[in-house]
Parts: structure tokens; C-alpha cells; sequence
């Protein structure tokens, strides 16, 4: 039996997990990866960010990136689903206001209000978001080490 998820598994791990893993260009080439929010929406991975921010110029300059979402702490229980291709910028106001509700609903406990983040940290964040939408390529890669028929350890 392989470790490998189908692609039920795979959109069903994805749409619990909290936390990916986003990865962009410099235009040197050197990879900047980064944590991030995300949710789903007919199965395609977005992500809501400041227009302002370093990985949103990297995208404008080179869309190409991958994302990464694993979970387990031992290695029988790694699980992970990895996505390449591209990254655009969602302008279909109706996706847009989809997404705000998909994250709202998803992260509205784990949010840190306005009014605890200190004056500098507000003004960062002020700037409208834009809203990025991940266009997947086939080459899906995950695993479950779950799946492993691991053997009962010996008793001596």
C-alpha cells in the first residue's frame, strides 16, 4: 500500500489545516517561503494579503510558486500535500468577496484584534488586501505516512 493521497484526501486535508507554507522568487532566483493563511473555494487554494508586501511584488514580477501544507510531529504520522504553478491576483469581485467570507469563518477565533497590535504593526497592515489565487499545475505531490502498515513493535 502506497503513502500516497487521492485526490478526495487530498482536498479534504487541505481544507483543515489552518497553515501553508507559500513559496516565491526573488529575482535573484533565491526562494522565500513563507507561512500563511489560506482557505479553499472549488477546490483552488487563496490567500488574502496586504497589497504592500514583498511577496506580492515577487508575484507580480514572477508568478511562479509552490505551497506546501504538512502536519504530525512523528514520522509515522507525517502528512503532507504539495502544490506547484502559479500565483495570480484574484480580481472577480464576486471570488473576492467569496474568499473574505471563507477566511472570516475559517479565522475569526485565531484573529488578534485591532486594538491590542501596537501603532507601527496597524499602520503595516493598513493597506487594502489583494486577494492571491494559486493556479495549481498537475503535479500534485502528497503522502500520508499513516497509510504505512507499520509492524507491531517486539516485546522482549
Amino acid at each position: 500500500m502506497g503513502v500516497t493521497l487521492n485526490d478526495d484526501e487530498i482536498w479534504d486535508f487541505l481544507s483543515e489545516e489552518k497553515v501553508g507554507i507559500l513559496t516565491t522568487l526573488r529575482a535573484d532566483g533565491m526562494p522565500v517561503a513563507l507561512p500563511m493563511w489560506f482557505v479553499l473555494v472549488d477546490r483552488r487554494v487563496f490567500i488574502q494579503t496586504h497589497a504592500n508586501t514583498k511577496k506580492v511584488a515577487r508575484i507580480r514580477r514572477d508568478p511562479r510558486a509552490s505551497f506546501l501544507v504538512e502536519a504530525g510531529e512523528r514520522w509515522a504520522e507525517l502528512k503532507a500535500v504539495h502544490l506547484s504553478g502559479r500565483v495570480g491576483i484574484e480580481t472577480d469581485e464576486g471570488v473576492v468577496a467569496n474568499v473574505a467570507r471563507e477566511a472570516d469563518r475559517k479565522y475569526a477565533e485565531l484573529r488578534t484584534a485591532p486594538e491590542r497590535l501596537p501603532d507601527a504593526t496597524k499602520r503595516h497592515y493598513a493597506p487594502e488586501l489583494v486577494t492571491l489565487r494559486l493556479d495549481h499545475d498537475e503535479r500534485i505531490i502528497s503522502w500520508d505516512n499513516k497509510k504505512l502498515r507499520l509492524r507491531a513493535p517486539e516485546v522482549r
